[in-house]
């Protein structure tokens, strides 16, 4: 975990140690996150954005050079920040899982441990303010424009890490309709018959990149 305030750091890591996870590492540099995270490997990191010495980006580039060292690194950002540039670039080779979260945003601690483990398990979770914002480019053009209005709801929750199921019930709508969207979304985007799990991270990213 790389978080430099103290009683948020405190916090997560006694929440965690709560819902049976094992915290193998604290940090709250750039440079520290950057050595545990190469040497633990661990199932998950959970990285700020803003860490010392800069307090810039000094943890999303630990954690991208991380993934360099350790291909397919899950990591999980818990930001008060969306930076467009580094969602896309963590979610380019397409390989592990990949959280995307506002601190100001996580009010439940159910759903925060089930995006931990989502992401650890190699699926995405992405707060809808953050994909709202990913979305905010007045110059987006094809393929995205192609989508019907439905169909960007749904490739909003797919973006989210969310199943077909959980599309269903957040969009009141059968499960069997959200699969018939999502090959529409397929067919749209150019996303030939392969292995589902990759055309949903292929679609989220043109969603990103759109």
């Amino acid at each position: 975990m790389g978080e430099d305030l103290t009683l948020l750091r405190d916090g997560l890591i006694r929440m965690l140690e709560a819902y049976g996870f094992e915290v193998v590492a604290a940090v709250d540099n750039g440079p520290d996150l950057l050595r545990e995270l190469i040497a633990r490997r661990p199932d998950v990191a959970i990285v700020d954005i803003r860490l010392p010495p800069t307090h810039t980006d000094e943890g999303l580039r630990a954690a991208l050079a991380a993934r360099a060292e350790v291909p397919g690194l899950p990591v999980l950002v818990l930001s008060q920040y969306v930076e467009r540039l580094y969602a896309r670039e963590l979610l380019a080779d397409g390989r592990g899982g990949i959280g995307y979260l506002l601190k100001d945003r996580v009010s439940e601690i159910g759903e925060f441990v089930e995006a931990v483990r989502r992401v650890a398990a190699g699926g995405t979770a992405l707060d809808p303010k953050v994909v709202a914002r990913l979305l905010d480019n007045r110059e987006r053009v094809l393929p995205l424009d192609r989508l019907t209005p439905r169909e960007r709801e749904v490739l909003a929750h797919m973006a989210q890490g969310r199943s077909n199921a959980a599309i269903g019930t957040a969009l009141f709508i059968t499960e069997k309709a959200v699969a018939k969207h999502t090959n529409n979304i397929f067919a749209k985007l150019g996303l030939q018959s392969s292995d589902d799990h990759n055309r949903r991270v292929l679609a989220v990213l043109a969603y990103l990149d759109g």
